[in-house]
């Protein structure tokens, strides 16, 4: 592995690595250094390092979601230490007052439809309820959006300029937090999921992050709920469809962000999902930001050998990003350079 702590930022697109990102050359020796860190987590808070599948509630029809989104930016008055400036009288005398963290506090709520049947009678069906990893990942880059944060895992303002796809999408969470900040995002699950998701997106319209006042700043979610589609999108058919058909089977525009969150979880997925993400990604252009519980060991040293495979003259750069998502994750982005075969 190789690292850039202590570099300039490596930029990929809409993605920004953070200082201790490492470069992945070694399958191996990412999930050996993944899992001892998991280990040592165990030992340390006393946790087993595993929560079963990792689905929130799968017995409600309708889960609330709440975001924290952190404390607000910095505005006139604002000290930025947690103390508020006060000015009494003509003069300048000032008078430091400190506010309760919880009532500087943003959060966001969201209610998420969930197919609680389906979970127990369509067989191979995960995506009909929510997941621990959306939820960490969505208030994870919401508390940075919300920030203002320039130097974060995703750029703000190339993200408002940008199309996402995402993959195996499920209820739709992503799109309805995320979607705000970007141009377009296409969201994509399997057939039997896109009502699901298309019921999410129109249940949140009016609870749009663009609509509250505080989100109001130089980079602004858009208001318009029209920016999402969903749209079914098959990795085994992908996977085993012609030249020809493949370009009818995706997106018309190609992605800058290829979002792919906790879809990593049966090796009988892997060389589809693998295919679909290669296809997908131009060279140049779609950043591809992965998260992963870390759940089989074996099954994801599949997914990043697979990946690396893909790379036999070096086409796919592939990093490690540590530090951005508390609890047992990894998250890698892959580019592609220009040259690589892929989408056209």
């Amino acid at each position: 592995m190789s690292g850039c702590e202590g570099a300039q930022p490596i930029v990929r697109g809409v993605v920004q690595l953070p200082e201790n990102s490492t470069r992945v050359v070694d399958a191996d020796e990412e999930v050996f250094l993944l899992y001892t860190d998991l280990a040592a987590r165990k030992a340390t808070d006393g946790s087993d390092g595993f929560r079963g599948l990792g689905h929130i509630d799968s017995h409600e029809d309708v889960l609330t979601i709440t975001l924290n989104l952190g404390m607000p930016v910095q505005t006139n008055g604002d000290t930025g230490d947690g103390t508020t400036q006060l000015k009494h009288g003509r003069g300048a005398h000032k008078k430091k007052a400190r506010a309760k963290r919880d009532d500087l506090e943003r959060t966001l709520e969201v209610e998420i439809l969930q197919d609680k049947t389906a979970l127990r009678s369509r067989k191979g069906d995960t995506g009909s309820v929510v997941w621990h990893a959306s939820v960490d990942f969505a208030q994870a880059v919401l508390r940075q959006l919300h920030a203002k944060n320039t130097a974060g895992l995703l750029n703000p303002e190339h993200l408002a300029t940008s199309h996402v796809i995402e993959l195996g999408a499920g209820t739709g969470l992503l799109a309805v937090v995320l979607a705000p900040f970007t141009r377009h995002y296409t969201v994509t699950d399997t057939d039997d999921l896109v009502p699901l998701i298309r019921k999410n997106v129109v249940r949140n319209q009016s609870n749009s992050l663009g609509a509250s006042s505080k989100w109001r700043s130089s980079f602004s979610p858009s208001p318009n709920p029209s920016n999402i589609t969903a749209a079914p999108l098959d990795w085994i058919e992908i996977r085993n469809a012609s030249a020809a058909l493949r370009r009818k089977l995706v997106p018309a525009e190609p992605a800058d962000l290829l979002l792919v969150v906790d879809c990593i979880y049966h090796p009988s997925l892997i060389p589809p999902l693998l295919s679909t993400i290669d296809y997908l990604a131009v060279p140049g252009r779609t950043a591809v930001l992965v998260v992963v519980e870390l759940r089989a060991e074996d099954v994801v040293r599949e997914f990043l050998q697979g990946w690396l495979d893909l790379s036999p003259a070096g086409e796919w750069e592939i990093w490690s990003v540590g530090g951005f998502l508390e609890g047992p994750y990894a998250i890698w982005i892959g580019w592609k350079h220009t040259g690589a075969e892929g989408m056209s």
